[in-house]
């Protein structure tokens, strides 16, 4: 049971999203968005699962849900960036949730990374080191 399995901090893992023109979700009048995970560790992320989904409200101030995709990743290695999923801008005004688990050496870990209604835009850009191009982390 989920209560007997000894949860340790997560750390060295992230959640970014970065404009790519080559994303799924790219137009001739806008760029796509591309969400990657992040491994800042010197072992690999083994048997990654990634669950995705958005929440929120809409401007008539109705509730907003999102389907929930789920994502699966073999390994990603030490010191890499993994692409996840394109983001469609449409999403933007929602609460995007990233849950993330995955094995180090044996042991589970456990981490949602959310980013925040509006905080995806060219303005947060800031310098990620495992990314080439800026990128914006969740929290």
């Amino acid at each position: 049971m989920k209560k007997d399995i000894l949860f340790q901090p997560v750390t060295g893992v992230g959640v970014a999203v970065t404009p790519d023109e080559r994303a799924a979700t790219a137009t001739a009048e806008a760029p796509g968005w591309q969400v990657f995970l992040l491994n800042d560790n010197d072992e690999p992320l083994q048997n990654v699962i990634v669950s995705s989904s958005g929440y929120g409200t809409d401007a008539q101030g109705e509730p907003v849900r999102t389907s929930t995709l789920r994502h699966a990743l073999p390994e990603v290695p030490p010191h890499a960036a993994a692409p996840i999923e394109a983001l469609d801008s449409a999403l933007f005004h929602l609460h995007n949730q990233y849950w993330v688990s995955y094995y180090i050496a044996g042991q589970v870990f456990d981490r949602k990374f959310v980013f925040a209604p509006d905080s995806i835009s060219f303005g947060q850009l800031q310098p990620i080191s495992l990314l080439i191009p800026q990128g914006i982390l969740a929290t």
